[in-house]
């Protein structure tokens, strides 16, 4: 199983998304990546930030946890998301070092309608009402994989 940790940057009501096109799809990723060896969750998720959007980033709590099954051509995938904080610079893509269409700051009511990858949007929501961080949700259905 990989580990995908990942940030959930909130500023004004809007949540900031990369969106990428796969096939006929438009998915909209958090901003995170996959650790290199001997790094800590938190650096990974900095060190992705500044590399694809040149944002430095201060990483935060965990919020919610959850996997996404894979297939024979694929790993199962746990996605840990933190919460985090801008401290500087402006979101742009790094073309160099992400194949995203644009970066975007999405309205936090939009991201229950839209495929996300992680696809926790709902979650997302629903975290921001109870504030329940540190959450385990278990398989995260993400049907434009299957």
């Amino acid at each position: 199983m990989r580990c995908r940790p990942a940030l959930v940057l909130i500023e004004n009501n809007h949540l900031l998304v990369m969106k990428y096109q796969y096939g006929d799809h438009f998915i909209y990723n958090l901003p995170g990546g996959n650790p290199d060896p001997g790094e800590l969750l938190s650096e990974t998720i900095a060190r992705e930030c500044m590399e694809e959007l040149g944002i430095d980033v201060e990483v935060g709590e965990m919020l919610v946890m959850g996997q996404v099954s894979g297939s024979e051509q694929r790993d199962d995938v746990l996605h840990i998301l933190f919460e985090g904080e801008l401290l500087a610079g402006i979101p742009e893509l790094q073309a160099d070092e992400t194949s995203a269409m644009e970066v975007l700051w999405m309205p936090i009511e939009q991201i229950a309608n839209v495929t996300m990858y992680p696809n926790v949007g709902e979650n997302l929501l629903d975290l921001l009402l109870t504030q329940q961080k540190g959450k385990y949700i278990g398989t995260i259905q993400q049907p434009w994989l299957a």
